[in-house]
C-alpha cells in the first residue's frame, strides 16, 4: 500500500457528511471523520486502496462515477446502496462532484437516508416533550391543590372517629394521596434546575451496576465493555444516574420477568464508546460519548414501539410509565440523544451525550 501524503483538505473535516476523495483510478485518497465513522473504516488503513476492493458499489453508481470523470459533470443519486466487503447494505443519498486537483478527480458526499429519518424523529419528539411537558405541568397544578385537601379532610375526619376499623379506610384515603403526591413529584422532577460539573461516565455506570445487582442479584448478569480512555463530561450526576437506571431497572424487569418462566439467566451490556463528527439536535460535535445498554430479554411490545418515551406509557402490568420520560428528558437537557432499537432477544438503547 503506498503511502499518502497529508490531505490538503483539511477543512473536511468540519463537515456533517460523509466525503470520500477519490483520484482517477476512483482510488480512495481520503476519508474525512464522518466517512470513517459511517463506513466503520480508517482513512490511515485504507487511503490507497481502491474502492472497489472496499466497497461493492452498484453499478449504477460505478457508471456515475465514470460519467463525472469524463464529462465533468455532478451526479446526485437518491436511496443508493452501498455494501461494505463482507458487510449489510448502507442506503443513502450521495453526490459526485469532479474536483480539479493533480491528486483528487472526484470528491463522493453520503448521507444515510435513517440518519436523515433519525434528525427527523429528533425534532418531533423535542417538540412532543415540551408540549407533553406544559400538558403535565398543568395537569399537576391541578391536581396537588385538591388532592392536599383530600387528604386534610381524611386525616380530621379520622380525629373525630371512635371506631377504629373506620378509621382503616380514612388510612385508605390518605395512603392514596401521599402515592398521587409523590407521581405529581415525580412528574414535575425534570424541572428542577440542572446542577452541572465534571463527571465520569464510567463512574456512574458502576453506580447504576452496584444497584442493579443488589436488586437483581440471581436472575441477571451485567457484562462491562468500557472505553476507559474516555474523558470527562460537564453533566448533572444525580440526573445521568437516574437516566441509565431507568434504563437499566427497565431491562432487569423485563428479564425478570421472561427469567421466572424458566427461561435461565439474562444477560445486560454496558458499552462505552467515543463518537466523532456528530450531530446532535442540529448542533455539530466533534466529540460525544455513546453509551450503549443492552439486554437479551423479550424486547418492547410492538404496540408501544413509537411511543414508550411518552408519559404514562408502560409496558409492564403496574409501571408507571414516566421512567423513559424522565431519561428522555434530562438527557435533552444534557443537549443529547437517546434512541432504541428492539426485537425479540436484543434491545439497544444508545444514548450520545456531547463533549466540550
Amino acid at each position: 500500500m503506498q503511502e499518502i501524503p497529508d490531505c490538503p483538505f483539511g477543512g473536511l473535516d468540519f463537515l456533517s457528511s460523509a466525503v470520500i476523495l477519490l483520484d482517477r483510478g476512483l482510488v480512495i485518497r481520503y476519508l474525512n471523520p464522518a466517512a470513517e465513522n459511517l463506513l466503520g473504516i480508517s482513512n490511515r488503513v485504507f487511503a490507497g486502496c481502491p474502492l472497489g476492493g472496499v466497497i461493492d458499489c452498484p453499478p449504477k453508481l460505478l457508471s456515475a462515477l465514470t460519467s463525472v470523470l469524463d464529462h465533468g459533470w455532478s451526479y446526485t443519486g437518491q436511496n443508493v446502496e452501498l455494501r461494505l466487503t463482507g458487510g449489510d447494505a448502507l442506503p443513502l443519498n450521495c453526490t459526485v462532484n469532479p474536483v480539479e486537483s493533480p491528486e483528487v478527480a472526484l470528491l463522493v458526499e453520503l448521507w444515510p437516508i435513517d440518519q436523515q429519518l433519525r434528525a427527523t424523529r429528533e425534532e418531533r419528539l423535542v417538540e412532543q416533550q415540551h408540549a407533553s411537558r406544559e400538558l403535565i405541568r398543568n395537569l399537576v397544578h391541578e391536581i396537588k391543590n385538591p388532592l392536599g385537601g383530600i387528604r386534610g379532610a381524611a386525616q380530621l375526619l379520622e380525629g373525630e372517629l371512635s371506631n377504629p376499623g373506620l378509621r382503616e379506610y380514612t388510612q385508605v384515603i390518605i395512603k392514596e394521596a401521599d402515592r398521587l403526591q409523590e407521581l405529581m413529584r415525580r412528574l414535575l422532577s425534570p424541572h428542577r434546575p440542572m446542577q452541572p460539573g465534571p463527571v465520569n461516565i464510567h463512574e456512574i455506570l458502576e453506580r447504576v451496576r452496584a444497584l442493579l445487582t443488589a436488586e437483581f442479584p440471581t436472575v441477571l448478569s451485567v457484562h462491562r465493555d468500557y472505553d476507559t480512555s474516555l474523558p470527562e463530561l460537564v453533566g448533572d450526576r444525580e440526573q445521568l444516574i437516574q437516566v441509565f437506571l431507568n434504563i437499566v431497572r427497565n431491562a432487569a424487569q423485563a428479564i425478570s420477568g421472561q427469567t421466572e418462566g424458566g427461561e435461565g439467566r439474562g444477560q445486560i451490556t454496558l458499552r462505552t464508546r467515543a463518537a466523532r463528527q456528530v450531530t446532535l439536535f442540529k448542533r455539530r460535535h466533534r466529540l460525544a460519548i455513546e453509551v450503549q445498554v443492552i439486554d437479551d430479554g423479550p424486547g418492547i411490545p410492538e404496540d408501544i414501539g413509537e411511543r414508550m418515551f411518552y408519559p404514562l406509557v408502560s409496558g409492564r402490568a403496574g409501571g408507571s410509565g414516566l421512567g423513559l420520560t424522565l431519561a428522555q428528558s434530562f438527557v435533552q437537557q444534557h443537549q443529547g440523544t437517546i434512541d432504541c432499537e428492539s426485537r425479540p432477544g436484543h434491545t439497544c438503547f444508545t444514548i450520545r451525550l456531547p463533549l466540550a
